[in-house]
């Protein structure tokens, strides 16, 4: 039994059932519950907005539908000829939405119903119209740039981003990189099919240009990466890209990549110039020190090649006396045995000649007996005999004494 049916504790009779629990009855009565206590009336959901736990009114929104169509339709024309026109016309649109137009540096790819089918050249062309067919119109001839480390914001403005721009050379330094990449598509079917739909703008590109310059930086010093080795870095960061984007089979073609700015972070650059600043020194002292290696070396070379040839010319001449000196022996030795007398006073009378011919001689007769022959004493050196300036002070000063 419901409880507006019951019938304990009411005052003014009954309730008959046609009024809810809750409401006054015309007495002024108030319906109860079981326990005595009044009850409260349930709230209805308005009519016009549907209940948390229905489902919407199809009906009503139809009718609003509909109301809003014939607001804005001219009186008339939702008849059967007017619905019949409508239909006609949407159809014909829905065909002439399959007409589209390929400009001179794009190619056209059309699907059906997601599966290639053709490419179309530069022109006009009609495909069937969606969800039937579907065609794409990619840029094959426009070179692309992405940039890496900076954000252009103008012209002649940029701004960093150093989360991308700082990378860890080979001798553990930190170096300030920013760099463009030049990419065109090459194949429109990999780029369509093959590459992420929210990277069609380059990201892709981007991180994969970011990943080659950080292991081509990782490879080299970064004094070099700052000056010599910029254009083989660029090479190598060119060529390590189209060999990633080749195996992602992305349909991209690196055209170029170039260096902007290659230098030491803000913060350390002072100690890194003065680092350099040591190391040009240290070059300095290395090429000084080569230069006078370079010139000691070959005096010394060319003074030791002097004494080696003295020595030889010294070597030949003493080996020709010796052998002229030994030829002479012979041939005196060959007159000596055939006139031993007459060889040996001539060879004695040569020797006193050579003996005897720088010295003082007096030559006395045997025959003057009883004379006392006189000798002249030879003059003496002139460096024992006193000067004329140094003769009257000597005797001056004997005088004195």
């Amino acid at each position: 039994m419901p409880w507006t049916n019951q019938t304990g504790g009411q005052e003014n009779g009954p309730n008959d059932g046609s009024k809810p629990a809750g409401e006054a009855n015309p007495g002024g009565s108030q319906v109860k519950g079981p326990w005595g206590q009044p009850t409260k009336p349930a709230k209805r959901p308005p009519q016009d907005e549907p209940s948390g736990l229905r489902p919407p009114d199809f009906e009503t929104l139809l009718s609003k539908w509909w109301e809003e169509l014939r607001r804005h339709v001219p009186p008339g024309a939702l008849g059967r000829n007017g619905l019949s026109a409508m239909a006609a016309l949407a159809v014909g649109l829905w065909l002439v939405s399959g007409v589209y137009t390929v400009n001179p540096q794009e190619q056209g790819v059309v699907l059906r119903f997601g599966a290639f089918i053709k490419h179309t050249g530069p022109g006009t062309h009609y495909h069937l119209p969606w969800p039937i067919e579907t065609a794409y119109t990619p840029n094959v001839k426009k070179i692309n740039q992405v940039d890496v480390g900076f954000k252009q914001i103008s012209d002649k403005q940029s701004e960093d981003i150093t989360d991308e721009s700082y990378m860890l050379t080979g001798d553990e330094n930190i170096v300030d990189m920013q760099f463009t990449v030049n990419w065109r598509i090459k194949d429109a079917n990999a780029w369509l099919f093959n590459v992420d739909l929210g990277a069609k703008n380059g990201d892709t590109v981007k991180a994969v240009a970011e990943s080659a310059m950080r292991e081509a930086v990782g490879q080299d010093r970064i004094d070099l990466i700052m000056t010599s080795h910029r254009e083989e870095i660029q090479l190598r960061v060119q060529r390590l890209m189209q060999q990633m984007l080749d195996s992602y089979n992305a349909g991209v073609e690196i055209v170029g990549v170039k260096m902007q700015k290659a230098e030491t972070p803000t913060q350390v650059r002072a100690a890194y110039l003065d680092v350099q600043k040591a190391l040009a020194d240290q070059d300095r002292k290395r090429s000084e020190a080569e230069a006078y290696r370079n010139s000691v070396i070959p005096e010394a070379k060319g003074a030791a090649a002097h004494i080696i040839q003295e020595a030889e010319g010294y070597k030949a001449q003493v080996v020709a006396l010796a052998t002229g000196e030994a030829q002479r022996f012979n041939a005196v030795y060959q007159e000596y045995k055939k006139a031993p007398e007459v060889t040996r006073r001539r060879i004695y009378i040569e020797t006193m000649s050579q003996v005897m011919g720088s010295m003082n001689k007096v030559i006395v007769d045997d025959a003057a007996k009883g004379v006392m022959p006189y000798l002249q004493l030879p003059p003496m050196p002139s460096k024992m005999a006193p000067k004329q300036d140094e003769a009257p002070k000597a005797a001056e000063k004997a005088d004195i004494q």
